[in-house]
């Protein structure tokens, strides 16, 4: 997402932020898989680092994106009540997506799952890019 934000002159008006819900990871690289994809399509994750949300956030962000309904509940259940309307799912922001809205976890699959799960994800970021350039640019 970062990448398009540049690339059409958002960047210095759109701030992302990645973050999982669980603390499992906290402080560790992208899994090597998940970082072999990115730098295949030419994105570069080596100062990536795992993070875990915290509920403060939720008065500092205008949406939050989860990558499945799972996820989506679980920022539901810390979120404050007037901020659960910020959570969206992210392929909520893909026409193509039909009524399957979860990203899968690629995590106990083979490397082919990373690029799947990057091919849903890249064509989410491009809907919601395109949702953030009509409203911005507008």
């Amino acid at each position: 997402m970062r990448s398009s934000l540049v690339d059409a002159g958002l960047d210095d008006v759109v701030e992302v932020s990645s973050a999982g819900t669980g603390a499992w990871h906290v402080g560790e690289r992208a899994d090597g898989r998940a970082s072999k994809a990115l730098a295949g399509r030419g994105y570069d994750a080596s100062s990536h680092r795992a993070r875990q949300f915290a509920a403060s956030w939720f008065d500092a962000v205008d949406l939050v994106l989860a990558v499945d309904r799972s996820t989506s509940d679980e920022l539901q259940r810390i979120a404050p009540v007037a901020d659960r309307e910020k959570i969206r799912l992210l392929r909520e922001f893909d026409a193509s997506a039909g009524s399957d809205l979860d990203v899968p976890d690629p995590y106990y699959g083979g490397p082919d799952g990373f690029d799947e799960v990057l091919d849903m994800i890249e064509r989410a970021c491009q809907g919601l890019l395109d949702d953030l350039s009509r409203e911005l640019l507008a």
